[in-house]
Parts: structure tokens; C-alpha cells; sequence
């Protein structure tokens, strides 16, 4: 992604092109937008995910809105904003000591895992991967324990977080994702997709097919490999996720022709579907010629 284009809209920006459209179960919303010039566009593609949200991030105009409103479990994408939290409280070169209830806390959710064991030193840095490519919650519960400190602490900040920005239907129930009172929206999540990626850090995790650490006197050897298929695309980031109560939930974001695209699918029927509707949604756009001024 070229330096600055996400951070070239704020997310507040963002929250402000979303409020602008009005709710519709689904719909192409871009030619309100860009005058007649696609008034004769195809018609959208078929998007099976309850909820779905396509922007795009350069201009701040939508490209394809359903039910983007909507208060709904986002599983794992809660990740995103732990992420967030993480890069504010923080140093890189941190190091913290995994414990047992770290991994007893993925182990008894039945949640994914980074595969860490009690006792293991690793840096933030590490743990950062941890957390996004395998979508690791013993990673999330560790960070969590140690900058809240205290889950319970650092779920209060990552929901005062999402009022800082502009997240007014999103509260956080835990820093991972797992069944919960918790809820976000599509366009929420593609807010805070644009304010994490312009983190640069979280950005280079986010596209990183892959992160190998070296085994030390401090821990034993890992290699973490990212859920999101849709980096073989050319996708940039940004994160999976999946309950049996949220569905198969993606974020995403790809850079085409000098513009940054941001979209977000929840409630998705299957692991194939959001890949699928997500590459349906992409190649859309790109058939539009929606890149074009």
C-alpha cells in the first residue's frame, strides 16, 4: 500500500460518508456519488453475507452498503482493535511472560491459538503477529493481561477507543472475539480498518503472508502463518474471523490504480463464500471502472 493513502482520510471522515447513506437492505450506493457517468453500471454482484460494507477509502465514497448498520457479533475482527489499543500502551520491544491462563483461556474457549506455552518470553512485536496471522487468543489474552493491566481494564480502553473514533455502534466484551455480549457493525469495522492501517506497524502484520521466530533461551520457535487468503489477490490486510454466532466475518483492504478499497463482510455462510463474495465485489468495481476520476 503507498504510504499515506489510508491515513489520507481520517476515520471520522469515513464515519461521516457512511452516515450519509441511507439504510437499504443492499445496494450499489456509489453513481449517488459520481454523478451519471455510472448511472449505467451493472447491477451488483450477489453478496451472501448478512452484512457487507465497501468503501472507498480515497474518496470516501461507498461502493456497496447491506444492512452496514447493523449491530451484530464480529468475532475475531475484535483482534483489530486489540492491535490498536496494543500499538497505543506499548513498546515494540516489550517482553512478556506467557502464562497459563493465557493458554488455558484459548484451550477452554475452544478459540484459535498461536500455539504459545506458559512460561514463553516474547516481544509485543511477536505478539502482534501472533494475534493477527493465526488469530491467536492466548496472544490476545496475554496483551490484554499485561496493558490493561487486566482484561477487564483493557476492554474498557479498547471501548473507549471506538468512541474516540467515531465507533457509535460497537462495544467490546473481551479482546478477542469469542461469544459475548459484544457487537460492531460492517461500517464500524471499516472505520477502524482505515484508523489500524494507517498504523504502519499493524499494516506490515496485516500483510505478512507469514512470520517465523527463531527459537531462543526465551521461547520456543514459531511460525505463524495468516488466515486471509485474500492476500493472494493482492489484498493488504486486514483480518479473519468466525464464530458459530458471528459467521465468517472478513476485513479487508486492496489498493487498485492509486485508490485504497476497505470492505468489511459479517455473517458470511461459509469460509469459501467470503472469499468468494469479497473477490465478486473486487472484480466488480474493477469491470466498473470505478477507479477512474
Amino acid at each position: 500500500m503507498r504510504n499515506g493513502v489510508l491515513i489520507a482520510l481520517t476515520a471520522a471522515a469515513l464515519v461521516t460518508a457512511g452516515a450519509a447513506a441511507a439504510p437499504a437492505d443492499a445496494r450499489p450506493v456509489s453513481a449517488a456519488h459520481s454523478g451519471t457517468a455510472h448511472a449505467a453500471r451493472s447491477a451488483a454482484p450477489s453478496v451472501t453475507a448478512r452484512e457487507a460494507y465497501l468503501v472507498d477509502v480515497t474518496t470516501g465514497t461507498i461502493q456497496f452498503a447491506k444492512r452496514e448498520t447493523r449491530r451484530v457479533p464480529v468475532a475475531s475482527l475484535t483482534k483489530v482493535m486489540t492491535a490498536y489499543v496494543v500499538r497505543r500502551r506499548a513498546r515494540l520491544d516489550d517482553v512478556v511472560t506467557i502464562t497459563k491462563a493465557d493458554v488455558k483461556h484459548a484451550l477452554a474457549g475452544g478459540a484459535s491459538a498461536a500455539g504459545l506455552r506458559a512460561g514463553e518470553r516474547l516481544t509485543v512485536r511477536d505478539l502482534l503477529y501472533a494475534l493477527m496471522l493465526p488469530s491467536g487468543a492466548d496472544a490476545a489474552h496475554a496483551l490484554a493481561e499485561r496493558y490493561g493491566p487486566g482484561t477487564a481494564k483493557f476492554v474498557a480502553q479498547m471501548n473507549d477507543t471506538a468512541k474516540r473514533l467515531g465507533l457509535r455502534d460497537t462495544r467490546y466484551a473481551n479482546p478477542d472475539g469469542l461469544p459475548s455480549k459484544g457487537y460492531s457493525t460492517a461500517r464500524d469495522q471499516a472505520t477502524l480498518a482505515v484508523a489500524a492501517l494507517g498504523d504502519p506497524v499493524i499494516a506490515t502484520v496485516a500483510r505478512s503472508p507469514k512470520r517465523a521466530v527463531t527459537k531462543s533461551r526465551l521461547h520456543r520457535a514459531h511460525v505463524w502463518r495468516n488466515t486471509n487468503e485474500l492476500l493472494k489477490d493482492g489484498a493488504v490486510g486486514l483480518k479473519t474471523g468466525y464464530t458459530r454466532q458471528a459467521g465468517y466475518c472478513l476485513s479487508f483492504a486492496v489498493t487498485r490504480d492509486d485508490r485504497t478499497y476497505v470492505g468489511v463482510l459479517l455473517g458470511e455462510r461459509s469460509e469459501r463464500a467470503r472469499y468468494t463474495t469479497a473477490r465478486r465485489l473486487l472484480d466488480w468495481i474493477d469491470e466498473e471502472g470505478l477507479a477512474l476520476p
